[in-house]
């Protein structure tokens, strides 16, 4: 823990917990109740958007009340000028401390109940959290998750404020199809969030965290919910309903979701209740046959054990063989469930460590990155170069930077568009078509915004039309040498 650099009257300051970009917290103990507390401070007082940001954000969570919610006790001001959060301190770490484990099904199921039980009494307020992941469940001493971090919270009516101006707030890997295209929110976003949570508290994995940015959302914008391994096989109904790619076909709200789960728990408390009782036999003759009894056990842990490895072994060979016809075939990412992506990663999800498994991944990264490379080609040939937005040599350009920045050949492309508008500006001044020449200056730019040539001509476009548009001088006419021409001209004039 690092050591204290504020002062904040009425608190002990003991150290700093973390540091953000905007504000960092410290534990310390409040001196009138001596309890311990966080308290989260603003690094600067100047931007005055994210301050009232900050202070909306106490507002929010002082106004909700429920064990799941993280308590807030005070907002006030250094006297400096910055604003700071007085909040209940939670020793227990956040739930991506776990990260790359897999939970326990019935702790998993629990964190969901809890975190899904505080939702109810957002989504009840007409808020959406819009920014469920790991970092922002934390746990207290007895285990009880909380959901805290409320800084995007957004009422459900002015949801449109960010979403109209194209920001995608929230966190890729966890965020919903609809929030990944920037597009109105409402509580069936934060149940898909808390889909992904749960899928990644079962297998250890998040199959939508991508290579980058770009390729992370375009996952959650396709990429279907993996199948679970079969011991996690009855839970796979409740993950798909809440990872649906549609919201429509999610759980309406957390109360559905709640009901649900109080259904799987009593579904299997039945089951349990079902399973015959063993009489024991009396106590002499258990200690003649215990020993055997034993023995017994652990022959069949041991065959059990070698039984399930084998059959392991051979669903992850089924998945690699399926998953190479796929590729051979050329189907890639379809059809659903039944692509090369697909094999490869439920092969992953069995054995994290499968060098085949990852290979194949990356050989089906290689072949989509030269189908676009090829449509970019033929695009060009055809002269979509930027248009229609969705089908244009740009676009397939731009998609394999989005996987591989560095890709040579997609950044070779962009440059030849922007050569394209160039040789098109320079034939629209030669016709004297200068509104054109512009079009084509401005269009070379959404391509290359930073090709020289390109700005040079944007920057002295305006000079280049006055030149070219100026009244050349006219030569003075020549007096004639002969006077009577001129007397006689003069007189007829």
């Amino acid at each position: 823990m690092n050591q204290p650099s504020i002062n904040v009257p009425g608190y002990s300051i003991h150290g700093r917990l973390g540091k953000g970009g905007m504000a960092e917290v410290y534990l310390a103990t409040e001196e009138a109740l001596q309890r311990q507390v966080a308290l989260k401070v603003l690094l600067h007082r100047e931007d005055e958007e994210f301050t009232q940001r900050f202070i909306k954000e106490g507002h929010i969570v002082a106004s909700l009340q429920h064990p799941s919610i993280i308590t807030i006790y005070r907002i006030d001001q250094l006297a400096d000028g910055r604003h700071f959060l007085a909040m209940e301190y939670l020793a227990g770490g956040d739930l991506a401390q776990y990260k790359g484990q897999r939970l326990e099904p019935a702790r998993a199921l629990r964190i969901v109940r809890q975190i899904a039980s505080a939702l109810v009494v957002v989504h009840d307020k007409g808020l959406v959290h819009r920014d469920i992941k790991p970092g922002n469940i934390l746990f207290r001493d007895d285990g009880t998750a909380v959901l805290t971090d409320f800084g995007v919270a957004k009422a459900l009516q002015l949801d449109s404020d960010l979403t109209q101006s194209g920001i995608a707030v929230g966190s890729p890997a966890y965020s919903s199809p609809e929030q990944a295209q920037c597009q109105a929110l409402d509580a069936r976003s934060d149940i898909y969030s808390l889909g992904v949570i749960l899928l990644e508290m079962l297998t250890g994995h998040n199959p939508f965290r991508g290579e980058n940015y770009t390729q992370t959302l375009m996952n959650q914008l396709q990429l279907e919910p993996p199948q679970l391994p079969e011991p996690l096989r009855d839970l796979q109904w409740l993950l798909e309903r809440m990872l649906a790619k549609a919201p429509d076909e999610r759980f309406a709200d957390c109360h559905v979701l709640l009901a649900s789960l109080d259904e799987l728990q009593d579904a299997e408390q039945e089951l349990t209740r079902m399973t015959p009782a063993v009489k024991a036999p009396p106590r002499q003759a258990r200690r003649r046959w215990l020993p055997w009894a034993l023995l017994g056990v652990l022959l069949l842990a041991g065959a059990g054990a070698g039984g399930y490895y084998w059959q392991l072994q051979q669903r992850i060979a089924g998945l690699l063989v399926l998953g190479e016809a796929r590729l051979a075939g050329g189907q890639l990412l379809t059809p659903a469930q039944d692509n090369a992506d697909y094999y490869f990663r439920q092969a992953l999800l069995l054995d994290a460590d499968n060098a085949q498994a990852s290979d194949g991944l990356q050989r089906v990264l290689q072949a989509r990155i030269q189908g676009y490379l090829q449509l970019a080609e033929e695009r060009l040939a055809e002269g979509l170069l930027i248009l229609p937005e969705d089908d244009s040599a740009v676009h397939y350009f731009r998609q394999v930077l989005g996987w591989e920045p560095d890709n040579l050949l997609a950044l070779a492309g962009i440059n030849r568009v922007a050569q394209r508008f160039i040789d098109q500006t320079e034939a629209a001044y030669a016709r004297r078509e200068y509104n054109l020449a512009l079009e084509q200056i401005k269009q070379g730019l959404e391509a290359e915004p930073d090709n020289e040539r390109l700005l040079a001509l944007y920057d002295g476009h305006q000079e280049r039309v006055r030149q070219a548009t100026q009244p050349a001088a006219r030569p003075a006419q020549r007096s004639s040498q002969n006077p009577i021409k001129r007397l006689l001209n003069n007189l007829f004039d």
